[in-house]
């Protein structure tokens, strides 16, 4: 690919170096619900090389095998078909969204590892994405080495796995869809591909949503024998849709501040900074991509855009780069970008006498509804947060509670009534018992607020007593009212 090429096509395809940088979102997110990114990192955990395109086809065939076998065919030993049928389309059935009412697919709740060769696709036609590749790229982000990646995705494929610790229920479904399904996939463990993160020497000194989450997915993994195994999958669902959509969000806020101080040194109004300056203000999270009991959509859609102009302008000054036969070999860590800067300075003059802010004027004028997230990538990217955040919407009115691990929910019943920031009961247990796995006493609901901060998420501390958060917590019986506490509360472990 080309510079003349990336103008004419700007989405399709990106620099070498860009693509395999560390600040790149690989795979690129679109629609996803909590249950979506549980199969699919079934599907990526355990079940090597079954795409997502294959999980509707073979979910429409299994479903019509199951139409189609009479009861006369019933055999020894198992249960009748007709009860087979009752417990896929209503114990283990997924609701349905109003959209989805009128179609007919499978759509289970992954509670055992081969449901998702059957249910949990992204989409139900077409390329679908990988959300267990995102996944993936978490827990590779996130860990301090490549040893410790391996090992918490080993540990992950366990926990995954149904074994003789897990309840009967989780046992016989399993058994069951393994011979239904005819042994069309064998579960085992799909290894780590190589995709590092960040070197050692960051990691230690940067703060990011996906290293809080390597540490709660630890934390949840630890928590399995303590309940039942749909209980744990609920868990699970809590924290793979908070982490994975604040990572989404922490990228394109690192994006945009690469690109911020990019244009700085290109108009000659900065110089390069040092490696500790890239680390501290421009690759560390911010404490505040969503705040508390406050309006979320409006502040993804702006991150979402400004990704969006910052990978045009990074992707730009890369491809003018290698015109000018100038390569930036990686973007891998914090010290490849401070010498990227440095190319950046040392070639100003070239770079923008070559024209490069009247191509970027032309491309960010082309792409405007992109970048304005009406269509195409940005689109996906706020449809990404939404729907993997907020409160499952329902067909039928009496499942309007199914979800209880939600981060959205809606302000009042109206369909256009604006998305806050509001943890449901589950992902208020999953969060309070992740920040207090470690903990070596007590700890006050400061406690709590300092871990959704490593994820983004603001938390005024004087307003928990009195807010829904606080409500939600003393109704789970995880606080205890101590005036010797901050804000008068201790967190009690819920497990």
């Amino acid at each position: 690919m080309s510079l003349d090429e990336f103008l004419g096509s700007p989405w399709k395809k990106s620099h070498p170096t860009y693509e395999s940088s560390v600040f790149s979102i690989k795979p690129a997110p679109e629609f996803s619900t909590a249950e979506v990114l549980v199969a699919s990192l079934y599907r990526a955990c355990g079940f090597k090389k079954y795409s997502e395109n294959e999980v509707p086809k073979a979910g429409r065939e299994f479903d019509k095998t199951t139409r189609a076998t009479k009861s006369s065919q019933d055999e020894p030993g198992r249960i009748r078909v007709d009860t087979w049928r009752t417990v896929l389309h209503s114990v283990l059935e997924s609701p349905k969204q109003p959209n989805q009412s009128s179609k007919r697919f499978l759509q289970l709740c992954p509670v055992v590892p081969d449901i998702a060769l059957y249910s949990g696709s992204p989409r139900l036609a077409g390329n679908s994405w990988n959300p267990g590749g995102l996944i993936q790229r978490m827990i590779q982000i996130g860990s301090i080495s490549r040893a410790e990646a391996e090992s918490t995705w080993h540990r992950l494929f366990d926990a995954l796995s149904v074994g003789p610790t897990d309840d009967l229920w989780a046992r016989w479904l399993q058994e069951e869809f393994e011979f239904r399904g005819k042994g069309k996939r064998t579960w085992y463990e799909v290894p780590l591909e190589d995709d590092p993160g960040f070197p050692t020497e960051d990691q230690r000194e940067l703060q990011f949503p996906a290293q809080q989450f390597v540490k709660d997915l630890d934390a949840v993994l630890s928590a399995k024998g303590r309940m039942t195994r749909r209980q744990w999958v609920s868990i699970l669902e809590s924290v793979l849709r908070l982490g994975a959509a604040t990572h989404v969000l922490w990228l394109c806020s690192v994006n945009w501040k690469l690109w911020a101080r990019a244009r700085e040194i290109l108009d000659g109004q900065s110089t390069a900074p040092a490696t500790e300056d890239i680390r501290s203000r421009l690759v560390s999270g911010e404490r505040r991509y969503l705040a508390y009991g406050n309006e979320a959509m409006a502040f993804v859609k702006q991150y979402a855009s400004d990704y969006l102009v910052a990978r045009i302008g990074l992707n730009l000054v890369l491809w003018m780069l290698a015109r000018e036969e100038i390569t930036v070999r990686s973007l891998a860590s914090c010290d490849d970008v401070h010498k990227f800067f440095v190319l950046l300075e040392k070639h100003r003059g070239d770079i923008v006498g070559s024209g490069m802010w009247r191509y970027y004027s032309v491309l960010a004028e082309a792409e405007a509804k992109t970048i304005g997230c009406k269509k195409g990538i940005g689109s996906n990217l706020t449809e990404f947060v939404r729907y993997s955040l907020r409160q499952r919407k329902t067909a039928a009115d009496t499942l309007r509670g199914y979800d209880q691990g939600y981060v959205l929910r809606p302000r009042g019943q109206s369909d256009r009534a604006p998305l806050v920031v509001s943890l449901g009961p589950v992902a208020v247990l999953a969060l309070v018992h992740s920040c207090l796995k470690e903990a070596a006493g007590p700890r006050s609901v400061r406690k709590l607020c300092d871990h959704l901060a490593a994820y983004g998420v603001d938390v005024d501390l004087d307003d928990v007593a009195n807010s829904e958060l606080g409500k939600n917590l003393r109704m789970l019986g995880l606080v205890l009212d101590s005036p010797d506490a901050e804000s008068g509360m201790l967190l009690v472990p819920p497990f």
